[in-house]
């Protein structure tokens, strides 16, 4: 199931949850505001991210503005307490499925979610997919085994 960490002020987020709408991708819908993120919830996200920190922290956020963390200091804990202490800290939104984490809107590279939707709806595992040809098939390896 794809997660989309997000809070309702950001009109990026609306833009996420819309286009996830509107292409009828499910997806569990998490506001970092009033919903607490578990400890592996951001392990998966700092190991999916290719940046770590730099991709889903806001170094712009008034908390860090405020307090002025070091996270290079930061052990991998002690980070963790500090954005479970301080989500507003995240970037938003943040989604992310079983293989894959994008942060922010992006019109281009949120096709990655619809194709992975077309290609499981499909229960595709190669060239036999009628869609293999727009997603040339980087995405069957999450699709179960045909039977």
């Amino acid at each position: 199931m794809i997660k989309i960490y997000m809070s309702p002020s950001c009109s990026s987020c609306r833009k996420v949850k819309a286009y996830f709408e509107e292409n009828k991708i499910p997806f569990e819908e998490i506001n970092i505001l009033t919903e607490k993120i578990s400890r592996e919830e951001l392990k998966d996200m700092l190991e999916k991210s290719l940046n770590g920190t730099d991709d889903i922290i806001s170094t712009r956020s008034k908390i860090v503005k405020d307090k002025h963390p070091d996270f290079n200091s930061m052990t991998i804990n002690g980070l963790i307490d500090f954005v479970i202490e301080n989500p507003s800290v995240l970037k938003r939104p943040i989604i992310v499925d079983k293989d894959k984490i994008q942060v922010g809107y992006n019109a281009d590279e949120i096709e990655i979610f619809r194709c992975a939707k077309t290609l499981a709806d499909n229960t595709c595992k190669g060239d036999d997919c009628p869609n293999f040809a727009e997603c040339m098939g980087q995405y069957s390896s999450a699709l179960p085994e045909k039977k």
